[in-house]
C-alpha cells in the first residue's frame, strides 16, 4: 500500500511538471501576421488620447488616469509627449524620444532609467524598459513589460505589468484612441 501512494504522488508530480512545462509565455512571433501592422510612426503621429487604470497585484484600481499626447516624428526618429492627468488631481509629464530601426524600437524618457528596448511583429509591439517611480519620498526602479496591440487605424489597447526583483507588483491597462 505504501508503494502505491509512493508511486501515484510521483506519477501526480510528474504529470504536474509536465502539463507546466508544455505552458509557454506569448511571444512576438504570435502576433506575425496579425493586422493592421503596427507602426509606431503611423500610429502615435499628431494627437492621441488614452484612457487608463493602473492595478495593484491583486487586480484592484488603485489609480485612473488620462493622458493627452503629441506625438511627432523626423524621419525615424520620434517624440512623444505625454500629459498625465490622475482622478486624484495629480499632473505628470513625460516626453519620449524614440527611435525606429526596421522592426526595432528604443526609447528613452526622463524616468527611464537606461533606455526601453522592444519590437514590433503583426499588430504588436513589446518592449521592456525601467521606470524610476516615486513613492512617497523615495523612487523605486521598477521593471515594465509594456504590450500594444493595434486593433483599427484608431485604436490601440495596451498592457504592461510591472514588477520588482521578480515580482509582479500589478498591472496598467491603457486604451489609446488616435485623433
Amino acid at each position: 500500500m505504501l508503494f502505491r501512494s509512493q508511486s501515484s504522488s510521483w506519477f501526480f508530480c510528474v504529470l504536474v511538471v509536465l502539463v507546466t512545462a508544455s505552458c509557454t509565455s506569448v511571444k512576438l512571433s504570435d502576433y506575425a501576421h496579425q493586422k493592421p501592422q503596427f507602426d509606431m510612426r503611423e500610429f502615435f503621429n499628431g494627437r492621441v488620447v488614452a484612457h487608463g487604470i493602473v492595478q495593484d497585484r491583486s487586480g484592484k484600481v488603485i489609480r485612473r488616469m488620462t493622458i493627452d499626447m503629441l506625438c511627432s516624428w523626423q524621419g525615424d526618429t520620434g517624440t512623444l509627449d505625454e500629459h498625465f492627468a490622475y482622478a486624484d488631481g495629480k499632473k505628470e509629464r513625460r516626453v519620449w524620444t524614440i527611435k525606429k530601426q526596421n522592426d526595432r524600437y528604443s526609447g528613452t524618457a526622463a524616468d527611464v532609467v537606461g533606455e526601453a528596448v522592444g519590437a514590433a511583429a503583426g499588430n504588436a509591439l513589446n518592449w521592456k524598459y525601467v521606470l524610476a517611480l516615486p513613492v512617497g519620498d523615495k523612487v523605486y526602479n521598477v521593471h515594465f513589460d509594456d504590450w500594444m496591440w493595434q486593433l483599427d487605424d484608431t485604436i490601440m489597447m495596451n498592457r504592461a505589468v510591472f514588477s520588482k526583483f521578480g515580482f509582479k507588483l500589478g498591472e496598467v491597462l491603457i486604451t489609446f484612441y488616435k485623433q
